[in-house]
C-alpha cells in the first residue's frame, strides 16, 4: 500500500499537489473544531505530503501553532513562531521550530497530521516509524485530523492495535 501511494504521489506534480492543499486546508479552516481551537499541532509538509506551510504562516499569530521535532525515536513540540525560528531538524532534514518544548499536551485543542494512507473508517498509515501514534496516545483531548489527497483514500488499511484513528480525516 505504500508503494502504491508513493507512485501515485510521483505521478502528481508539486505544483498541483500544493493547488490540491490549498483545498484541503481550507476545508480544515472551515471545520467548527478548528474555529475553537487555541492551540493546534500541525506539521512542516515534505514535498509529498498535504502541504502545510501557508497555512501554518496564515494563522501562527492567531493560534498557538506546534509543530513536531524529531528527537531519537519520539516528537517533541515546540511552538512556530515565523520562518526565521526553524532549523533543519536533525534525523530527516525537515525543518523544525527552535526554543522551549512544549510539554502541556491537554492544552492541544485540534491534531492535523499528515499520513501515508487513511480509510473510511477514520483509520491512519504512517510511514512505519509509529512516531505519531506514540504521541497521538498522550494527546486524547484533542480533536485528530488526517489531511490527505484522495489518492491515499482507501476502504480500508490495515490496523495495528497501537494505531490510533482519527475523528476526521479531510481530502479534496
Amino acid at each position: 500500500m505504500r508503494k502504491l501511494v508513493r507512485n501515485a504521489k510521483n505521478v502528481v506534480p508539486f505544483e498541483e499537489k500544493v493547488a490540491r492543499s490549498r483545498n484541503i486546508m481550507l476545508r480544515v479552516e472551515q471545520h467548527e473544531m478548528f474555529l475553537k481551537s487555541k492551540t493546534l499541532l500541525l506539521y512542516w509538509s515534505m514535498d509529498d505530503e498535504v502541504a502545510t506551510h501557508e497555512f501554518v504562516e496564515r494563522w501562527y499569530h492567531e493560534k498557538c501553532i506546534l509543530l513536531p521535532c524529531v528527537e531519537g525515536d519520539d516528537l517533541l513540540l515546540r511552538q512556530y513562531r515565523g520562518p526565521e525560528s526553524m532549523r533543519p531538524g536533525p534525523q530527516f532534514g525537515i525543518p523544525e521550530p527552535v526554543g522551549p518544548v512544549y510539554s502541556d499536551l491537554d492544552a492541544i485543542d485540534m491534531i492535523i497530521i499528515p499520513g501515508v494512507a487513511f480509510d473510511i473508517h477514520n483509520n491512519r498509515m504512517g510511514r512505519g516509524r509509529g512516531f505519531y501514534d506514540r504521541l497521538l496516545k498522550s494527546t486524547p483531548n484533542a480533536y485528530k485530523v488526517g489531511v490527505a489527497f484522495s489518492f491515499q483514500m482507501f476502504d480500508n488499511i490495515p490496523v495495528e492495535p497501537f494505531d490510533v484513528p482519527m475523528d476526521l480525516v479531510v481530502s479534496e
